[in-house]
């Protein structure tokens, strides 16, 4: 493997990973001011922030019914 198959790998990798941990925040009830800070989290924190943010489970869950 190249030094640049590996730069996609690892950038995709966190882009996924991201994009879980915002999924992830969208159905919880935050203000916007949290859910900016905990994105911000998941995006500054490389590899462990994502997971960081959906284990911490931040706001309530919301209500189904």
């Amino acid at each position: 493997m190249s030094t640049n198959t590996l730069r996609i790998i690892l950038f995709s990798y966190l882009l996924a990973s991201f994009l879980l941990a915002i999924f992830y925040l969208r159905n919880r009830n935050l203000s916007f001011g949290k859910y900016s800070l905990w994105g911000l989290l998941a995006l500054l924190v490389p590899a462990l922030g994502p997971f960081i943010v959906i284990l911490s489970r931040p706001g309530k869950r919301p209500h189904k019914g």
